[in-house]
């Protein structure tokens, strides 16, 4: 494995001491999102908006057009887009959340459900947002994190078709297929589970929509792991997933290669004015929706890298380099690997914390503290708040290490494996926090703890 690119500008990392690095998360409130990024040395927070720019997207951030209706980089970016899912109409949004909210404000409502193999943390808020219930149906394998199964990010196909055959008509407005599945551990869903879907959405009548934002990961995995799709194009893969669906949500910030920007993208024609109707009142006009000239110019060269193979056995590779010397090391991992990231089961290594008192946040916190690495909880604090107010463990505690694109190196990556493996080795010192305050939804972002003793 090496870097299929040369390091063309760099930037600098601050070195930071322990001392410091303890009285900056505890001014944070113990959130690493709350921490000033100059006070990190790795940053596995995020992989969305984070990965470094080609060479030839900067090019085209020179080329960008400003004009506020009918730029030529909107055409780019169109026919970009087009090219790999060919929906009649994309609308361009700020990013991904942005389409999610545009399109679960329209379809969305009270007394309605939308089901997901997993949804994510936004879009899981933006479904309960309008009075909907968001519904996780992946396959028993998704839900544990040890088990090996080449497509943990599967939807439960036979809970799906009791799910729907329960619902009155017109309660299910959509089903949504993420690629990967993010809050599984950035798993797969292979072809042959999204046809399933297809085939049991045209049984219901219901259409079947893709949060599509790591769907070259996705289609990497599908050429690397399902039988009959060795050998096939990335690109084509691709395009036969979205050929399967009737729509789809994307951020640009993940699989795109851009550090902002995403869409909307469909074919129900009016569907799509409602939801241009909702763009322009809060993102912009439908050919800008938000964003300048030269990032549509950098998302439609993102794209044609995304696919790029040489890129993809880099980066999933490059992944699974972290994920095995943690394994190594010690540390429980959700196994395979995913493609953005490596998700260490947190629940697993600090058994003595319960879950509700956040053992993903303390051992996420206790990266931070011994080596400046600022990763992400994915578990209770993230998905244990119900709509009511009340709270419940989630599925998994786990601590995500989401890897930027075409960012670290393999030293900086090496020095990652370093740290985890001291905070495994006194993983039995770890304690709990409490949550001192929080907002009312997504309270991960800004939620303020406190250590138990």
């Amino acid at each position: 494995m090496i870097e299929p690119f040369r390091i063309h500008s760099v930037e600098p990392l601050r070195l930071t001491t322990v001392e410091e690095r303890q009285r900056a998360i505890r001014e944070a409130g113990y959130n690493l999102f709350n921490l000033h990024a100059a006070d990190v040395l790795i940053d596995f927070l995020t992989d969305s908006g984070t990965g470094a720019m080609s060479r030839d997207q900067w090019a085209g951030i020179q080329r960008g057009d400003e004009s506020y209706a009918g730029s030529p980089s909107w055409f780019a970016f169109l026919a970009a887009v087009q090219e790999l899912f060919p929906f009649r109409h994309v609308i361009p949004t700020h990013q991904g959340r942005a389409a999610e909210k545009i399109l679960f404000s329209v379809i969305g409502g009270p007394g309605k459900a939308i089901p997901n193999n997993t949804h994510f943390d936004t879009t899981r808020a933006n479904v309960e947002f309008t009075g909907a219930e968001a519904i996780d149906l992946v396959v028993p394998e998704g839900r544990e994190p040890a088990a090996l199964h080449p497509f943990k990010g599967n939807m439960d196909l036979a809970a799906l078709d009791a799910f729907l055959a329960a619902r009155e008509t017109g309660t299910v407005p959509a089903v949504m297929v993420t690629i990967t599945n993010n809050s599984g551990g950035g798993q797969p869903v292979s072809l042959e589970n999204l046809r399933g879907v297809r085939a049991l959405c045209d049984r219901y009548g219901i259409p079947l929509y893709l949060d599509a934002c790591r769907f070259a990961e996705n289609a990497w995995f599908i050429r690397e792991r399902e039988p009959g799709q060795e050998g096939r194009a990335v690109a084509d893969i691709v395009r036969e997933l979205a050929s399967l669906a009737d729509g789809m949500t994307m951020s640009a910030k993940k699989d795109p290669l851009a550090n902002i920007g995403g869409w909307l993208a469909l074919d129900d024609d009016e569907l799509a004015e409602r939801c241009r109707n909702v763009l322009i009142l809060t993102e912009g006009f439908p050919t800008y929706g938000g964003l300048a000239g030269r990032d549509l110019e950098a998302i439609a060269q993102g794209l044609r890298e995304a696919v790029d193979h040489d890129y993809l056995r880099y980066r999933v590779r490059s992944t699974a380099y972290l994920g095995e010397g943690l394994a190594r090391s010690g540390l429980p991992m959700v196994q395979p690997y995913g493609g953005h990231a490596v998700y260490v089961d947190a629940r697993a290594l600090l058994p003595h914390i319960p879950p509700l008192e956040y053992p993903g946040q303390a051992l996420a916190v206790a990266l931070y503290e011994t080596g400046g690495i600022r990763g992400c909880e994915i578990g209770t604090v993230m998905f244990g708040r119900r709509p009511d107010g009340s709270e419940e463990p989630a599925a998994m505690d786990l601590v995500r290490l989401a890897v930027p694109r075409r960012t670290y190196t393999q030293s900086h990556v090496d020095y990652v494996v370093e740290v985890c493996a001291a905070v495994a080795a006194r993983a039995g010192e770890l304690r709990g926090f409490r949550i001192a305050s929080q907002p009312p939804v997504l309270r991960h972002f800004t939620a303020r703890f406190e250590p138990l003793s």
